[in-house]
């Protein structure tokens, strides 16, 4: 029977391929004195990758090398590795590679072979030479006897391959969209400090924004004395560079994966990793974590801000209009006059305060030990100022180590004035503790609102704006006969074939069902994630058959264990006692594998495999809140610390990471504290990931601990971030008081804290914990109090956004940052 059906399926391929025009696939090289048509493949020995004309708009290719495995057709489903002529297509009719019999390789549009559109490899050879395109992905040109005379691995395009080498003089530059190939702004290139970086080159401006510039060579661990510059990737995922740096995937050591490491279009260098039949590309290292961290994002005079609800956008700032709405690399223009300036022009310019907002380079210089007055001052005396960035350090010991690393002598007062004569890769973020202060004239109605308002989003879809080439071809004329022919046996064709295949489906379901039933769970949390992937058996060596216990719940017990690289972690055993655990095992990564923020804990892997579904973390040395909370080790500063950290990893959740996260069990047991007592929220397993634009998401169940959950649970109302924020208002007054929300059972913890706050002027001293040792501020301890109390309101309208809660605690207790 199958025997039967392929034999039937093979006979009309052949019908119909008979009819269309020929396109011939050739093997893996190109014999000299022969050329490729546009109809015309090399596939490697392999067929992992496929070179040839490929289609990239209306009679326009480009000769490309594309991933073969899994197979694709269109610029929406392959990955293009490599382009010859990506900014001078060619066209459909007559263009050829030539491989001719002088050795030399060149690409000529239209059959005009005194046009070489790619320029020729000048490789003329006395020798027989033939062009092979290797499973590596690289297309070499080389004699008979194996002489390399030229490879495209020695000029890449916007991606480097495994075994390729990237040295000094080569750079990968990204496209110009998603969907236009030619050259973009952003460049991998080694600079001539010897150092990896990227490089904004705009239409106006270029700058470095990738390792910080602002940081001397140690401090980013690079090593600027070499003279190789070589970097090099390997198939196992690691990345190694001869200026120190280097990096691993995420799924390290996994082998028969395909993997790239790509300049993208965004300005951000990322390594992407796939199983070879899979369609789908895992992101598994990126070199920039912040979208708004890449410079000429938005353009001058504009500011890049994370929206939530619908990602990166754009927005002039008060007082400039945008000049390109179709492109906002060339960002806004002013719509006032130039500004006055000298030292008495206050009646003629003002300031507006732009806050959490920050313009990265273009200063006149950096002046240290200013205070906010010298600094307005100084702006207002330089013709040139545009604004003024006032950055106030705090803590000596900071300060101290800010000077180190940016080699700005420190002075008796701790800030910095940084007035600016241009105003790019600007962005505003709520974790961004300083202020811009932006200047206009004074008669303007230009207010810090419209810093927020009439925001633009960047163009990310595939509808873009179509720039026709000059040149401009004829369209070959077909046969209308012919035509209706090939599209009656195509569809003649399609309809037996789909007929055929449900019959084999059908043949061979039961097969594939128990196949789907062992197979399809761990498969799944393999492609969904970018975590290592454990093995049961590795993680119980690790544990020594599960040993040391660290710590228990009702998701799951965590046991302390060593890796098989000698790094310690808190590998959690998800409880299957009900149909829960695997929903909260698969809400946990989920969750994490979206997140990127250092007061979040950071998740290594995971094991699933048949029954058995692990967690695998960095491992916290000083445990949980909770058991902290029961000793004397923290005194008022940790506990402020462990409160602004906490408010920060909540406010990431809600309004600055890609999806709206809810973590929905915020309590002292899911805060874990580093060596250096720094908090860690965790434990996603009853976390929800919400569209932004779900305003009323739907809960098949209540979620959270008793005495943490707020009464929209009970009540039955809408369920928003707020919920979170009335859990961290509870967690922070069991911090103050060291009562747990329970033990006062007919009050509650938050109406005993008010009532014992409007009772007299000793209200302090009264709630706050005994284990409490050393010095506090009676006024800071009333200000995080009035705050956790505010969080705790009934009425969620009343509860501030977790973002507001870490601007007032910044804004009043600076001392301790």
């Amino acid at each position: 029977m199958d025997a039967y059906i392929l034999l039937f399926v093979w006979s009309q391929i052949i019908l119909i391929s008979s009819l269309f025009p020929s396109s011939s696939v050739s093997d893996s090289s190109l014999k000299e004195g022969s050329s490729l048509s546009v109809n015309d493949i090399l596939v490697s020995p392999g067929g992992v990758f496929s070179a040839g004309f490929f289609r990239i708009g209306i009679n326009a290719y480009c000769f490309s090398i594309w991933f073969s495995k899994p197979s694709c057709t269109t610029a929406d489903d392959c990955t293009i590795v490599w382009m010859a002529n990506r900014n001078f297509p060619v066209n459909g009719k007559s263009s050829k590679l030539w491989l001719q019999k002088t050795g030399n390789l060149v690409l000529t549009d239209g059959g005009d072979t005194d046009k070489s559109i790619a320029g020729s490899t000048d490789t003329n050879s006395l020798a027989l030479s033939e062009v092979i395109l290797h499973d590596t992905g690289n297309l070499v040109l080389q004699t008979l006897e194996g002489i390399v005379l030229w490879q495209s691995f020695n000029s890449p395009t916007d991606t480097l391959l495994p075994l390729q080498q990237f040295t000094k003089t080569m750079k990968l530059v990204s496209s110009r969209s998603r969907t236009n190939f030619s050259s973009g702004f952003y460049n991998l290139f080694f600079n001539n400090d010897n150092l990896l970086r990227l490089l904004y080159d705009g239409p106006e401006f270029t700058s470095i924004y990738w390792p910080a510039p602002w940081l001397v060579n140690w401090a980013t661990d690079r090593f600027p004395y070499n003279s190789s510059r070589l970097a090099f990737l390997d198939v196992l995922g690691k990345f190694t560079s001869s200026d120190n740096f280097s990096f691993i995937a995420a799924d390290y050591g996994v082998k028969h994966y395909q993997r790239r490491l790509t300049i993208d279009f965004d300005g951000n260098l990322r390594m992407y990793s796939r199983e070879e039949n899979s369609s789908t590309w895992n992101v598994s290292w990126q070199a920039l974590s912040s979208p708004c961290q890449i410079d000429g994002i938005c353009g001058p005079n504009s500011n890049c801000i994370y929206d939530p609800f619908s990602g990166r956008k754009c927005s002039c700032l008060p007082g400039y209009k945008v000049r390109n709405p179709a492109d906002w690399s060339y960002g806004c223009e002013p719509i006032f006059n130039s500004l006055s300036c000298g030292n008495n022009v206050t009646d003629q310019v003002r300031f507006i305060k732009l806050s959490h907002v920050n313009f990265y380079g273009y200063d006149y210089a950096v002046y240290p030990g200013y205070t906010f007055e010298m600094c307005q001052k100084l702006c207002l005396s330089l013709c040139n100022c545009k604004g003024f960035l006032f950055r106030y350090i705090g803590d000596y010991s900071l300060w101290n180590l800010f000077s180190v690393m940016t080699n700005i002598k420190p002075t008796a007062i701790p800030t910095l004035c940084y007035p600016k004569f241009l105003l790019l890769n600007g962005y505003r973020s709520p974790g961004y503790d300083d202020d811009f202060y932006l200047k206009v004239p004074k008669t303007s109605p230009f207010s810090d609102k419209e810093h927020v308002s009439g925001l633009i989003g960047l163009n990310c879809s595939d509808e873009e704006i179509v720039r026709p080439l000059d040149r401009k071809y004829p369209l070959t004329n077909q046969n209308e006969k012919l035509q209706l022919l090939l599209w009656f046996a195509t569809i003649l064709g399609v309809v037996e074939i789909i007929g055929i295949l449900l019959v084999w489906c059908f043949l061979n379901s039961s097969f594939r069902h128990q196949h789907s039933n062992n197979e399809s769970a761990a498969q799944g949390y393999q492609t969904i994630t970018g975590f290592k992937r454990f093995t049961y058996s590795e993680l119980k060596k690790a544990t020594a058959n599960f040993k040391m216990e660290i710590g228990r719940g009702a998701g799951g017990i965590v046991y302390k264990g060593t890796l098989s690289d000698n790094q310690v972690a808190a590998i959690k055993i998800i409880n299957f006692a009900d149909d829960r655990g695997e929903a909260e095992f698969l809400a946990e990564v989920s969750a994490i594998g979206k997140l990127n923020h250092k007061n979040l804990i950071e998740m290594w892997g995971y094991c699933a495999e048949k029954k058995h579904r692990l967690l695998v973390y960095k491992y916290m040395k000083h445990g949980s809140l909770s058991e902290n909370l029961s000793s004397t080790t923290l005194d008022w500063q940790k506990r402020f610390q462990i409160a602004i950290g906490t408010a920060r990893a909540l406010a990431y959740l809600h309004e600055e990471c890609l999806e709206w996260v809810l973590h929905c069990d915020v309590k002292p047991e899911n805060i874990l504290l580093d060596s250096k007592y720094q908090p860690k929220v965790s434990d996603f397993g009853l976390s929800k990931l919400l569209n932004r634009e779900d305003k009323n998401p739907s809960f098949s169940r209540m979620r959270g601990t008793r005495g943490y959950m707020a009464p929209e649970w009970v009540l039955k109302l809408p369920i928003t971030s707020k919920v979170d924020v009335y859990s961290y208002g509870i967690v922070v007054l069991e911090m103050v008081t060291g009562k747990s929300p329970t033990m006062e059972e007919k009050t509650g913890l938050a109406t005993w804290v008010r009532e014992k706050k409007n009772g007299g002027e000793s209200w302090i001293e009264e709630i706050l914990d005994a284990k409490l040792v050393g010095e506090y501020d009676r006024d800071e301890v009333e200000i995080v109090v009035t705050l956790a109390l505010q969080c705790v309101e009934e009425d969620k309208d009343s509860r501030p956004a977790m973002s507001k809660v870490v601007e007032t605690l910044l804004h009043n207790c600076q001392h301790y940052l």
